[in-house]
């Protein structure tokens, strides 16, 4: 990009701009409003909102991460920095967050229960980073396991070797 990240918020208008042409080109019914929020990750929010925002948010968000994708290419975003960029509509990202950190809990207490590792179901790499630092503040320990679009987080009981592999789904893996 060759600015400083802070300087995400000159790039509003090109932003703005981009979602313009996509939500013409795509016929969608939505609308959206940008958001900076200075000194903060994300740095910028994009907020839809209108009649066919619940498209957005269909198939665990496919569309709003597409979206969110393009955008962060389109605006020279490296990949370490996609953090500062966050799509949403009706909530559905902070939902899922909340919806993360339940099962996170959850997972946390079936592991130290049977001191047997979990594996999650495959997830986007901002869930898994979620997940990742949700267990870190727990103490616990976490690995990314899996390629591409099947990768997923492992946790592990406490004391155990993460540098171990698992073998497949006789971990107690979620489905």
């Amino acid at each position: 990009m060759g600015e400083e990240t802070n300087d995400l918020m000159f790039h509003e208008p090109e932003i703005a701009e981009i979602l313009d042409n996509i939500v013409a080109a795509t016929h969608l019914e939505v609308a959206f409003k940008v958001v900076h929020h200075a000194g903060s990750v994300p740095e910028l929010t994009v907020e839809f909102f209108g009649p066919d925002s619940s498209l957005l948010t269909t198939r665990n968000g496919e569309l709003l991460r597409a979206f969110e994708h393009l955008v962060s290419k389109m605006i020279g975003l490296e990949p370490d920095q996609h953090d500062l960029l966050s799509f949403d509509a009706n909530q559905f990202k902070l939902k899922r967050d909340r919806a993360l950190r339940e099962l996170a809990r959850e997972a946390a207490e079936k592991v130290k229960e049977t001191s047997r590792p979990f594996t999650f179901a495959p997830m986007s790499s901002h869930e898994r980073r979620l997940l990742h630092l949700a267990f870190t503040t727990m103490g616990l320990r976490t690995a990314s396991t899996g390629e591409g679009s099947q990768r997923a987080v492992v946790l592990y009981p406490p004391g155990s070797d993460s540098s171990v592999p698992l073998s497949a789904r006789n971990d107690g893996r979620r489905q």
